[in-house]
């Protein structure tokens, strides 16, 4: 720490001081009492020393406190003078304005610390943050969607597509019970479907579509039979739907939803606001050499898990040039959350307990239109998560046949889904995070394959505090 000058033409009674950072990081922050803890100071690393960071920011006379946040974990640095409180461990430093005083740190200091300032910054347990409603400045908000968005327009669909692999498509006369066989096979919540006759994708199915099967089937409490499934082929169902949602025009003729697809050379953010605006969990990239789109190729489906997972692999290690990244979870207006732990997002935080009907679960994936649920105890402490892919489960050995949505609890029904998928799978479908948790490091977990949301729990007694899925994080991205 040291004086660089005084700042002659900022506030008066203040000097620009050097704060350093000496132990590395890939992106490093600094707050204190002098800021009244409302700013994170980015801090640029020191040429030629790439362990070494540092910052210049103005002081007032006084004690101050300070932290460095590196690589969103909240540190103090040992080689500078420190203080325990009640917040925990903090860096000092003591500037008198007297004449030819120079700034220095105190070891221990007496202080008075802004408490209240400072609780709503953090509260440090074991040197972590527990908890923020940090913010940063409007600028520094946009100078970070802007750099995100100049790099998702740089760069195209056909970056997403795999060295190898297969994607599953469905033929439309296939009889919806196949294809409900099909996907829980291939592990797969979503398939795009091919017409024959036209030669064309003509849309996707998806665990939903199972979702609306089969309570329109189980209407009547009846329990379901194979045979009612055997007479509806998926086009049939496809036309069914479009008339159950109104989708009619003058002539009473059902109008079929256009397929949401994207090509190879569409920018990423144009994939991305395609998704999020038509509400979809991922659009096909088909490709065609004919001018009329004719000989349609199906090069892969594109979720926001894989543009994702290019964001952070690009910003991975210069992610302290997008500031909003280093912001707690919980600092944002992100995600649903519980009445009393995060802002009202007009989003209400569905849960249920285990004892509740499948009935119940489904009837709350449609109306929340949600594609998650947390399941609680009695203490709303996580047990589970019910997904809307968990609907497939139903197919093993059949026996979506032999139950009735009314008297099937939802523990039982994930119970199916424990039996039918591997270890790697049922460890995917329900991680968590920290409201404590910095934007870059949700970002870095949603963006492993297979996981769609992260369920944000209280640190020790995991009551649930909120859910932050892949769309919410897009749309805050995105602005």
């Amino acid at each position: 720490m040291e004086t660089v000058r005084e700042a002659g033409g900022g506030i008066a009674g203040t000097v620009l001081m050097r704060f350093v950072w000496t132990h590395g990081g890939r992106s490093v922050f600094l707050s204190g009492s002098f800021n009244r803890w409302g700013e994170l100071i980015p801090m640029s690393p020191v040429e030629g020393c790439p362990n070494v960071f540092q910052a210049i920011y103005g002081i007032t006379h006084g004690n101050h406190q300070y932290k460095f946040l590196v690589d969103g974990e909240w540190r103090h640095d040992e080689l500078q003078p420190y203080t325990t409180t009640e917040y925990g461990i903090l860096n000092t430093v003591h500037f008198n304005m007297e004449a030819n005083f120079n700034p220095e740190m105190i070891p221990g200091s007496s202080m008075e610390l802004d408490n209240e300032a400072f609780t709503r910054l953090v509260s440090v347990s074991d040197g972590t943050l527990t908890g923020a409603v940090l913010s940063i400045s409007e600028a520094d908000l946009q100078v970070s969607r802007h750099r995100i968005s100049v790099f998702l327009t740089a760069h195209t669909a056909y970056e997403l597509l795999p060295k190898s692999g297969k994607v599953v498509a469905l033929d439309v006369d296939l009889p919806v019970k196949q294809a409900f066989h099909i996907l829980f096979e291939q592990g797969i919540p979503i398939a795009p479907l091919w017409d024959f006759s036209r030669g064309q994708f003509v849309g996707v199915l998806s665990a939903l579509d199972f979702i609306l099967i089969l309570r329109e089937l189980g209407n009547n409490g009846s329990n379901l039979t194979e045979e009612e499934l055997d007479t509806h082929t998926i086009s049939a169902w496809k036309e069914g739907k479009s008339y159950l949602n109104r989708q009619i025009d003058e002539h009473d003729l059902a109008l079929p939803r256009h397929l949401i697809h994207a090509g190879p050379h569409d920018n990423l953010k144009e994939v991305a606001l395609r998704i999020l605006q038509n509400e979809v969990a991922t659009v096909p990239i088909i490709h065609s050499s004919s001018e009329d789109g004719s000989f349609p190729q199906l090069l892969h489906l594109a979720s926001l898990s894989g543009i994702l997972k290019c964001i952070c692999r690009y910003f991975r290690h210069c992610a302290g040039t997008v500031p909003m990244l280093q912001l707690p979870i919980g600092a944002i207006p992100v995600g649903s959350w519980v009445p009393s732990i995060g802002e009202p997002s007009g989003r209400p935080l569905a849960m249920l307990r285990p004892s509740a009907s499948l009935s119940s679960a489904l009837n709350l994936l449609l109306q929340a239109r949600v594609s998650s649920i947390p399941i609680v105890d009695e203490n709303d402490s996580l047990v589970d998560i019910y997904c809307r892919s968990d609907i497939t489960a139903l197919a093993k050995d059949k026996i979506y046949t032999r139950i009735n949505l009314n008297e099937m609890t939802i523990n039982q029904a994930l119970q199916l889904g424990q039996d039918a998928y591997s270890y790697e799978l049922r460890s995917q479908r329900c991680q968590m995070c920290l409201r404590s948790d910095t934007l870059h490091k949700v970002m870095e977990r949603l963006a492993n394959p297979g996981v769609r949301r992260l369920v944000i729990v209280e640190a020790g007694s995991k009551r649930v505090e909120g859910i932050v899925t892949l769309s919410d994080i897009f749309r805050f991205l995105l602005g």
